[in-house]
Parts: structure tokens; sequence; C-alpha cells
């Protein structure tokens, strides 16, 4: 149960974190989106873990596929 609330919490810092990079990009002067660029760089680093940690339980048999054939 852990290892969903903990894919699910991390798939809600995914969305602030876009939603962050969202918001950067419409206030932000022009050329200066350093803001808007860190906070997409956080989004991919939390999606790139996010892969490894479905793999990982996945692979440890914590979560399973449904009706896979």
């Amino acid at each position: 149960m852990l290892i969903k609330i903990l894919i699910v919490a991390v798939l809600f810092a995914i969305v602030l974190s876009l939603a962050s990079g969202l918001f950067h990009l419409v206030k932000d002067s022009e050329g200066q989106s350093k803001r808007m660029v860190n906070a997409l760089t956080v989004r991919i680093v939390l999606s790139v873990a996010l892969f490894v940690l479905l793999f990982i339980a996945w692979y440890a048999g914590l979560i399973t596929p449904h009706n896979v054939r």
C-alpha cells in the first residue's frame, strides 16, 4: 500500500511542477524564463524517477498489471 501512496505522491508532484512551469511561462518577462526551465527540469527528473520506481515495484512484485495476456 505504501508504494501506491508514493506513486500517487510523485504523480502529484509532477503535476505541481508542470503547473509551476506554466505559471512562470505566463508571468515571467521575456527572456527571463530560468525558473520555468528549472520547473520543467524537475518534472523530467520526477518522471524518470517514477518510471524507475514503477519498474522496481513491478520487478519486486509489489504491483502487478491487470489482465495482461
